[in-house]
């Protein structure tokens, strides 16, 4: 169950009963595709997301959808040359890292539909699709700093680039506009790609911060923060997933997730097919592309009173009297952060 904030569609392309009246028809079209990002599709997190919406679109239409995984950087322009050169349309591609190998597929496929998640590609063809990642570690900060019993809390990020310190600067600010005498330790897992797939590494930085004191520590690392969770709920602390409502991974013990609608978006997009409308969408509160997951499994921890002043901060966030500040915009936080221990020796 997501909570009311989080509607089960986030109506940005418009009606899709057109689409699905042309397919009961026999219209239809090509087949979409989909290239997953470093972690694979069964990351738990962005890429498990991705593949759920596509998974939804399958058992809705009756169709089949071609998938692609790149194991290397330098696969990535054969993956996605591969899917439109066997006629999938549209293709989506998940992840920042593939811009530059859009940008050339792009330009030899004009005829088709291509769908970038977390950058921009400025092509006729190309649907670039932003969050605003920020303002939903917003108000997992603040739900950190209200579950808190130490007034330590930590972030875990996956690879060290400006949009993961989004997540963190975002997350830091929720936390301290409900304490702000909390403190909030920041760690980051590396700066390749592996950083996404290395729940070990996670796991040691998650417990180097918990030996710091942290009591809830938010993971914002793709396949390795499963690490983070595995580690949190192991010391019998809190943990809060990301992208995907990751509650059930450890009920009772997931405070909540961060949730970036990256389903939402692959579903509608595949609804869409060859039409979808190009250019570039931002996605934040106000159109339900981020926010937190309420369930049955962390129903417990999140207390009314908890709930009501986060929904309070979220209305606040979209009617504009809070201002969360995006580290993308200057590469700064306005809040102090403390990195934590390595957790090495």
């Amino acid at each position: 169950m997501l909570p009311s904030a989080i509607p089960m569609r986030l109506n940005l392309l418009g009606t899709l009963a057109a689409a699905v009246a042309a397919l009961a028809a026999g219209a239809g079209w090509a087949a979409p595709g989909l290239v997953y990002d470093a972690g694979g599709k069964l990351d738990q997190s962005f890429n498990t997301a991705i593949y759920s919406g596509a998974s939804r679109w399958a058992e809705e239409t009756g169709q089949r959808f071609a998938e692609a995984q790149v194991t290397t950087d330098a696969d990535r322009d054969a993956a996605i040359q591969r899917l439109a050169a066997d006629g999938a349309n549209p293709v989506l591609v998940a992840g920042f890292a593939y811009v530059e190998a859009l940008e050339r597929v792009a330009r030899r496929f004009p005829q088709t539909t291509f769908v970038l998640i977390d950058a921009v590609v400025d092509q006729p063809n190309v649907r670039s699709v932003l969050f605003k990642e920020h303002e939903g570690s917003y108000l997992v900060g603040m739900l950190a700093a209200m579950a808190s019993r130490s007034g330590v809390v930590g972030f875990v990020g996956g690879m060290d680039i400006p949009l993961i310190r989004r997540f963190a600067c975002g997350y830091a600010q929720g936390v301290k506009a409900a304490d702000a005498d909390a403190t909030v330790l920041q760690a980051m897992i590396g700066t390749t790609s592996a950083a996404w797939r290395n729940p070990e590494r996670g796991a040691k930085l998650a417990k180097a911060q918990i030996g710091q004191g942290a009591d809830v520590i938010f993971a914002a690392a793709g396949g390795s923060g499963s690490g983070v969770l595995d580690a949190a709920a192991t010391a019998g602390i809190l943990s809060i997933g990301v992208d995907r409502n990751q509650n059930g991974l450890h009920p009772g013990q997931v405070l909540t997730s961060m949730l970036k609608r990256v389903d939402l978006v692959t579903y509608e997009a595949f609804m869409a097919g060859p039409d979808l409308e190009t250019g570039t969408v931002v996605l934040g509160l106000a159109t339900n592309g981020v926010g937190y997951a309420l369930d049955d499994n962390n129903a417990a921890l999140v207390t009314s009173a908890m709930q009501t002043t986060v929904d309070r901060a979220r209305a606040a966030v979209i009617r504009g009297d809070t201002r969360v500040h995006d580290y993308v915009a200057d590469r700064k936080c306005p809040v102090h952060v403390v990195p934590s221990a390595t957790g090495e020796g």
